[in-house]
């Protein structure tokens, strides 16, 4: 295939594959916790982060825009839990200057840097998968781990803390830790992400394919595979879309997904239609033994 010829389409996909396993992963419990618009404001608090790096612009691997995003997005979303604890009826205020400060504040650094311009706040807004680095990529691949460690290895924890807290305190798990590593996994994936669809749009691949998949699965463990799937799905048909005809990837990533979720949804009747029509056949099948239909005489063989 001519896609594969080039090292820069190579990084793009393998970058397209992992971001679209690991942003529905830790997706489908911000969709629990109905927190979907979680990313976008981690988004938002993330740019500051990119300025930053931009900023200091020192070579290192660890003051890269992506490492330096990284930190700054785990510390957003760690100010945000706290918001959301003890925030109590200011918090949706807070969380508003927390996200409009972000974003003006990685404005703010990154013109104010050597190396920033427009076309690189453009690359981290709006997604360059194409222009992803080996150095991008050995960042990415190590905070997928984190993430997809997190998400898997702890999946029955955090399925019971974000169904229901109440619940889940009462036998004995430490729900704040919990959340707090939800929030912390989730700014993880957003940098992961942001190279690949941007820190606009990353939002979208984070919560619909969960969306779509939830319209014809009724089982968490079901959910979380078929909502992996589509995030790979739609990633690499997105990317390859956007190298074929020169579209930007990160919005050709979000309206296949867009795509699939209303082909989804017109799935979803019909198929609960049929689930239904099963249940009642199901039940007609069923002999149900009449009370006084058999003697004593008949349970005794001799």
């Amino acid at each position: 295939m001519e896609i594969l010829d080039y090292t820069f389409m190579q990084r793009a996909l393998l970058a397209a594959l992992i971001v679209g396993i690991t942003a529905p992963a830790i997706g489908i419990y911000l969709v629990q916790r109905r927190q979907s618009l979680m990313g976008d404001g981690i988004g938002h608090v993330a740019l500051t982060g990119v300025g930053l790096g931009f900023l200091i612009n020192s070579g290192s691997i660890w003051a890269s825009p992506v490492w330096v995003a990284t930190f700054v997005a785990i510390g957003g979303s760690v100010a945000m839990e706290l918001i959301r604890w003890y925030g109590r009826t200011r918090g949706d205020l807070a969380l508003a200057m927390l996200f409009y400060g972000g974003m003006a504040g990685g404005v703010m650094l990154m013109n104010l840097s050597d190396a920033g311009s427009n076309a690189n706040l453009s690359t981290y807004l709006f997604g360059s998968i194409t222009t992803v680095s080996s150095q991008d990529m050995v960042t990415i691949c190590v905070l997928a781990a984190v993430v997809l460690a997190i998400t898997i290895g702890l999946r029955r924890q955090l399925f019971a803390v974000c169904q229901d807290e109440e619940f889940a305190r009462v036998t004995g798990l430490p729900v704040r830790l919990l959340n707090l590593l939800v929030a912390v996994t989730a700014a993880v994936t957003v940098t992961v992400a942001m190279r690949v669809v941007g820190l606009l749009l990353v939002s979208a691949l984070m919560v619909i394919p969960v969306a779509a998949a939830q319209q014809i699965t009724r089982s968490f463990a079901v959910t979380f595979v078929l909502a992996v799937a589509i995030g790979v799905g739609v990633t690499l048909t997105g990317t390859a879309t956007s190298y074929y005809v020169d579209v930007p990837s990160g919005a050709t990533i979000v309206l296949f997904a867009i795509v699939l979720f209303v082909l989804f949804t017109a799935l979803a009747a019909p198929l609960a239609k049929k689930r239904a029509r099963a249940a009642a056949d199901g039940a007609k099948g069923c002999t149900l033994e009449v009370p006084g239909s058999r003697t004593a005489a008949d349970d005794v063989s001799v």
